[in-house]
Formats: C-alpha cells, sequence, structure tokens
C-alpha cells in the first residue's frame, strides 16, 4: 500500500505547520498584555512604516510633498525638486536622496531615503513603545500561516498522487481520498481560526500597533479629503490612490527597478 507512504508525510507536513501557528499566534497573544498608551495616536509616518515598512514612509514623504506642489513627479518616473527645504527629517532625507540636481529617479530616491537615519529613528521609536515588532521577530504569524497553506497545497498534490496510483482491490479510491482529506482538513481550519482570530497578518506592526491603524483609519472617516487621501497611501499604499499620474509614476519606478535588478 504504497499510498500510505504518501499519507505519513501529508500528515508531517500539516500537522508541523499546524502546530507552529498555533504556538505563534499564543506567544503573540500573551505578549500583548497591554494596550497602547492612552490617548496615543499614530502619524502618518508611524502609520506608513507599520503598514508597509521604510518604502512606505518614503512613498508617503513624496506623496505628501508632491500634493503640496514642492516635488513635480512625472509618469515617466522622475521627481524634480520645487522646493529645497524639507519641513521635517523624512523630507530632507527625501530631498537629500534626490541629489544636488534636483532631480532622479524614484526608485534610487527611494532606497536612499528608506535607509537614511529618519527611517531608522522612526522604527526604534515605534519598536520602543512596543507598536512594531523587533526585525527578528518580524513575519511570524504571516510566515506561520504561509507554512499552512504550502503544507495544504503539498497534501493536495500527495493525495492526487495516491488517488492515481494503483491500489489493492479491496481498497476503494474514494476511502484513500478520503484519507488525505483529514490533514487537509486540518490545515484549512487552522487558517480559518488563524483568519478570525489574528487577521491581519501584519509583518510590522504589534497587535497594539494594529489597533492604533484601525482607529486611524476610522478616524480618516471623518476627516478632509486630503486627510483621508494619504492615510489611505499610508496605510494601504500608492496603488490605492484613483489618481492615474501619481500609479503611472511609482509603477514606472518598479519597471525599472527590476530592469536593474535583471
Amino acid at each position: 500500500m504504497f499510498w500510505v507512504l504518501l499519507l505519513l508525510p501529508a500528515w508531517a507536513l500539516a500537522g508541523t505547520a499546524c502546530t507552529r501557528l498555533c504556538l505563534t499566534a499564543a506567544r503573540t497573544a500573551t505578549a500583548d498584555t497591554a494596550d497602547a498608551p492612552v490617548g496615543r495616536e499614530l502619524t502618518l509616518y508611524e502609520a506608513a512604516f507599520l503598514s508597509g515598512g521604510p518604502g512606505r514612509v518614503v512613498d508617503l514623504t513624496l506623496v505628501s510633498m508632491v500634493r503640496r506642489r514642492r516635488l513635480l513627479l512625472a509618469r515617466t518616473g522622475w521627481v524634480t525638486v520645487v522646493d529645497p527645504r524639507g519641513r521635517d527629517e523624512m523630507e530632507r532625507s527625501v530631498v537629500g536622496a534626490i541629489g544636488p540636481g534636483g532631480q532622479s529617479r524614484i526608485a534610487p530616491v527611494r532606497s536612499a531615503a528608506a535607509a537614511a537615519d529618519a527611517v531608522s529613528g522612526l522604527a526604534e521609536r515605534l519598536v520602543g513603545t512596543g507598536l512594531a515588532v523587533p526585525e527578528g521577530g518580524r513575519g511570524g504569524v504571516a510566515a506561520a500561516v504561509r507554512q499552512v497553506r504550502l503544507a495544504a497545497v503539498a497534501v493536495c498534490a500527495l493525495g492526487v498522487t495516491a488517488v492515481s496510483l494503483p491500489v489493492p482491490s479491496d481498497v476503494p479510491r474514494h476511502l484513500v481520498a478520503l484519507w488525505f482529506t483529514l490533514p487537509l482538513a486540518l490545515a484549512l481550519g487552522c487558517l480559518a481560526m488563524a483568519r478570525m482570530e489574528v487577521h491581519p497578518y501584519t509583518r510590522r506592526a504589534s497587535p497594539a500597533g494594529q489597533r492604533l491603524l484601525d482607529a486611524l483609519v476610522r478616524q480618516a472617516d471623518g476627516a478632509d479629503g486630503e486627510r483621508v487621501f494619504l492615510t489611505s497611501v499610508a496605510v494601504h499604499g500608492v496603488h490605492a490612490t484613483g489618481e492615474p499620474d501619481l500609479r503611472a509614476a511609482f509603477a514606472h519606478r518598479e519597471r525599472h527597478a527590476e530592469r536593474r535588478g535583471g
């Protein structure tokens, strides 16, 4: 019964992945013993970092400066300085990354500004207040969820292989398939519980940080249009905006970065 030899790794994959997910979720819940500081509100820079990391902070800064006409952004992926005076550390980092010529492609500006002291200092402050997950601990639940998903796919592949192989005449094929549905059900059940209990699976925000992110989004619903727009960029990224020119400029940035990487 060769199909039994395939069933064993199916159970091992599903069991190991689900155990890791349960333990990781339990550690996350245990670590979340305190609420965020009373009255604490996230800045847009903080929200951008918790939602998308250093690159998102730079994207927000670029978009904010473009909206105030302190930068010009072309659909071809070039950014030009109009007003070199930065209002804060982030803006000064972006202007410095553009360089003395006052013009550059977005991709190198984004990379340089994301590695600047202003962004690293922001990250340290968020980690220090318990709103962000330290570098070494990022992706715990998200990585565990991905592992369970991969395990579910592997169980399906092993099940299909087992059913397609010759089986003894006294063993119905539907019974073989039924045995493989058990580890698959385990994996899918863990994914369903994880989605209900610990979704979204953020890579950077701690549970307290995620609560403040949710509060920021709710507050933005009653704010002015500009605040809503920038909050959307901070939390969801540039591609969540409805401005075609802005989306085209950042899409061109990504294509340029891919060509350089290739």
